[in-house]
């Protein structure tokens, strides 16, 4: 073995009086006590400690849980404390490497689960294991006999080694077979499987649990690894297909037998609480999971087909969302220009593009920059997808008579200084919100245009008088989102030995970026929009006053080599 903790084992083998028996059988002397209890320094381990250690419950199973239970400190903690005793390297977020892939072939699962050890990476002659039960040296050495190869152990918690077992196992498309093989096919069967659930909406702890529930459960490990936004299941005439949206783009995920699409569609209204035995009208619902630390919320919507209910699930991870401008790809010029406009105390400004362009994203990485200590700072959003301290947040909830027109309505009379309307669609929300920026609040909102200057018509269509648009908007902003090139292998979609890259699964591209155009209102602005002006008059007058579209904030961006053109022309052309 590369390296292993030893004289830690050690310590507690010989206070449990295991190791050759020399103690006798009154166990060790108060002085052999103190050296033990030394041997794991810096952990707060004492000599009644290791006196007590063996009379407790699991500790010759588990011994590091029941270490940190007696200590009374955390798991992250104790794993950085025996880390500088031992020397092993503690990773807080282990990642999965294509080369441990012969861990998972070999080493059975359920030794994996049950001494929680899970394959990092192989150089070929040695591989690198993460443990989150670093005392039982004897595991480790049941591994180098069962890989034929030493072993480097490092230190990980719990939930990142679970993560780790379940992405390196469920990756494997036997144990597809295996869940497939398993599953029950007639529609009682299958309903009682998908309500098999637990006390806990955890994932990891639910990964073993049921054929159903492991097929579905392995969708969503999938889809969160792959950093998926949606999930589609779609039935076809003589197919299922179930695909990820990744960076905006759809990719074939699975295609497992179309005999299981109701087992799936049950086990999804299960953990949504919608109706299993309506298959034949629209549903929607929403749930929260746990993937260890990480929080994920689920939105759910089902719609009947010829061939079957369709399935689509959103997926928002918490721990991963953006909200910064610099991260979401605003330049300083732009974001100067929005920081001032927000900083203003009266007006409206609007943020447009069409659905899943960012826009709510924006508005929120603007509102980060809001003194919400001295303003009082309130949204009415369908759905809230963000949550910010110091923000209070209204749900649209249109079956309890909670629309966009009457939440806003109800948070004028809440003195607000700063009012985000998640979505302007129709007369009455338009109004309210010019009204509510007219009588001392600032007002963000989206709005669906193709670009700023379409904006204006589109509000005076929707019913506005060009008056009320003229003394109330500050600003238009339009924006699209384009994929990032990946960092680690530029954009060539393949590693430096030549194989697939795992960073950006083969596609070139990890993440997104926004691009940008703003139009400020002048003068001359306000005058054509008074005189009912198109989309092109006020485009070309804007030009006329320094306005730069969306085309060129990419083009920039390109320069930058943060994206490319082949990007900016199937998003722009």
């Amino acid at each position: 073995m590369a390296k292993q903790p030893t004289n830690s084992s050690g310590a507690l083998a010989l206070a449990s009086g295991k190791s050759n028996g020399a103690n006798g059988p009154s166990g060790p002397s108060g002085a052999e006590l103190a050296r033990l209890s030394q041997l794991l320094a810096p952990l707060p381990l004492t000599p009644e400690h290791v006196r007590q250690f063996p009379r407790i419950d699991g500790s010759d199973v588990e011994p590091w849980d029941v270490m940190l239970s007696m200590l009374a400190i955390d798991e992250h903690q104790g794993l950085e404390l025996l880390s500088k005793r031992t020397g092993l390297r503690f990773v807080g977020e282990p990642s999965l490497a294509e080369s441990a892939a012969k861990f998972y072939e070999v080493v059975p699962p359920d030794i994996a689960r049950t001494r929680l050890v899970a394959g990092l990476e192989s150089d070929g002659l040695t591989m690198t294991v993460a443990t989150a039960q670093p005392m039982l040296p004897q595991v480790f050495t049941m591994l180098e006999d069962l890989l034929n190869m030493p072993l480097r152990v490092v230190l990980a918690p719990r939930a990142g080694v679970a993560n780790l077992i379940n992405r390196g196992y469920e990756q494997r498309q036997d144990l597809v077979t295996e869940i497939i093989e398993e599953m029950p096919l007639d529609d009682r069967a299958i309903a009682s499987a998908a309500g098999t659930l637990n006390q806990t909406t955890d994932l990891l702890q639910l990964a073993r649990q049921g054929p159903v529930i492991r097929l579905v459960n392995m969708i969503l490990f999938e889809a969160l690894r792959r950093r998926a936004s949606d999930v589609h299941i779609h039935p076809m005439e003589n197919s299922l297909v179930i695909r990820f949206r990744i960076d905006g783009m759809l990719v074939d995920a699975f295609s497992p037998p179309l005999s299981l699409a109701p087992a799936i569609s049950s086990r999804l209204k299960v953990m949504t609480e919608l109706d299993i035995a309506n298959r034949h009208s629209p549903q929607d619902g929403h749930t929260s999971v746990r993937v260890g630390s990480r929080k994920v919320d689920i939105r759910f919507s089902c719609i009947p087909t010829v061939y079957g209910e369709r399935l689509v699930l959103r997926l928002l991870d918490q721990t991963a969302t953006q909200l910064s401008l610099d991260e979401i790809g605003m330049t300083r010029d732009m974001q100067a220009m929005l920081l001032d406009l927000v900083e203003r105390p009266t007006g409206i400004v609007l943020v447009t593009g069409p659905t899943g362009s960012g826009k709510t994203t924006t508005l929120y990485a603007a509102l980060q920059r809001v003194d919400r200590a001295s303003r009082n700072v309130m949204t009415i959003e369908d759905p809230v997808e963000y949550h910010l301290d110091g923000i209070s947040q209204m749900q649209v909830n249109v079956k309890r008579g909670v629309s966009f027109a009457t939440g806003l309505r109800a948070l004028l009379r809440q003195d607000p200084d700063v009012i985000l309307v998640g979505e302007i669609r129709d007369k009455e929300t338009a109004q309210l919100a010019i009204q509510a920026s007219l009588t001392g609040h600032l007002v963000l909102a989206t709005l669906h245009t193709n670009d700023a200057p379409s904006s204006i018509p589109r509000l005076i269509d929707i019913g506005l008088e060009p008056y009320l648009v003229t003394s109330s908007l500050l600003a238009a902003l339009a924006q699209r989102l384009l994929r990032r090139v990946c960092m680690s292998c530029h954009g060539a979609g393949t590693s430096p030995a030549g194989g697939r890259c795992e960073t950006c699964f083969g596609t070139g591209y990890k993440g997104r970026l926004a691009v940008y155009e703003i139009m400020t209102m002048n003068d001359e602005l306000r005058r054509l929009t008074a005189s009912r002006a198109d989309a092109i008059a006020l485009y070309d007058c804007a030009r006329a006053t320094g306005f730069r579209n969306m085309r060129e904030d990419a083009l920039e961006k390109v320069k930058l080599g943060l994206t490319d053109e082949a990007e900016v022309f199937r998003v722009l052309h």
